[in-house]
């Protein structure tokens, strides 16, 4: 694939991006990943500053590969975060939940590569005007925050490649070589998974949880708190007790005193399968093993050959 945009500018060899999730993707996935040949993200959203150097770190230790780091812009300490990821050398960044403008140029002035992740084509044209290198058009089908306008990823992803010219990957939905295929086809260049390297040997989350997503069925995840940030869920008692408080027609307020802090650490990193929040993909139906990441990958990119040579018969 040595003619693919998104193998050329991020120098790698297939065009595939694990995703940089919260409680997730620590120093061990992300470079999986990356020596698994394609590109790997430490997700920057579940750690202070000092945590993400020492990631940072020991993902440079562990491959000599390009990998970046996932930021999204909800969290504090942003101007902390940034200058760490320059002094580190981390030379790919990709941003998420905020406004591209507020990062991209500072980022490009000091030779980073910069992409930033998307739920539609407004979006998507903002991000290119900012001056990204590419972005991650992610339908609603996607694991943990999401977008409001509930895009499909089959529709989002011909819809932002009629609008832009710079390269564009898929996410959401994706976890096989044959959703890879399918959403090239449609226009990206690349695709960008998460919930199925959640299950994989590397990904920092707790056994339980991934145990969880292993199990889980089509119609056990629901995107709920648009009020807040819209976020998908597998259903569990902290689920059901934010419908039912959805019946008292809640405020803002309620709502985030109900969700507290740290509910996603809870459930995803220390395994509380009750009380935490358990972000993933509808995808997870799909979902049936708990991997090594390099196998994840192998399979995917041969079902994806495979898929290739299947569509010539049809």
């Amino acid at each position: 694939m040595s003619n693919n945009r998104i193998t050329q500018l991020f120098n790698i060899k297939y065009p595939m991006v694990q995703a940089g999730m919260v409680w997730n993707s620590g120093w061990r996935l992300a470079s999986a990943a990356s020596n698994s040949g394609i590109l790997g993200l430490i997700g920057a959203g579940s750690m202070y500053p000092e945590v993400l150097r020492k990631h940072i770190q020991k993902c440079k230790k562990a491959t000599d590969k390009p990998f970046g780091v996932n930021v999204p812009m909800l969290y504090p300490n942003l101007q902390e975060i940034m200058d760490i990821i320059v002094e580190e050398g981390v030379k790919i960044v990709f941003t998420s939940a905020g406004d591209p403008k507020t990062w991209t140029h500072w980022l490009k002035e000091r030779g980073i590569t910069v992409v930033h992740v998307v739920s539609s084509v407004k979006f998507a044209l903002k991000a290119q005007e900012a001056g990204v290198d590419a972005v991650v058009a992610e339908g609603f089908e996607a694991g943990g925050h999401n977008g409001r306008d509930e895009t499909t990823t089959l529709t989002l992803i011909p819809m932002v490649k009629e609008q832009i010219h710079i390269p564009l990957i898929a996410a959401g939905g994706i976890a096989t070589g044959k959703a890879m295929l399918a959403t090239m086809i449609l226009g990206a260049d690349g695709v960008q998974l998460g919930s199925r390297f959640v299950a994989s040997e590397e990904s920092s989350a707790h056994d339980a949880f991934k145990q969880l997503v292993v199990n889980a069925k089509e119609g056990d995840t629901q995107l709920t708190l648009k009020e807040l940030a819209p976020v998908r869920l597998i259903k569990n008692k902290f689920y059901n007790d934010l419908q039912e408080l959805y019946k008292k027609a809640p405020s803002a307020e309620e709502l985030k005193t109900l969700l507290g802090r740290a509910r996603a650490k809870k459930g995803m990193f220390e395994g509380n399968l009750e009380e935490g929040e358990l972000e993933i993909g509808q995808i997870a139906g799909l979902i049936h093993d708990i991997k090594p990441v390099s196998k994840i990958v192998e399979d995917m990119m041969q079902e994806f050959e495979e898929a290739k040579r299947t569509l010539n018969h049809l």
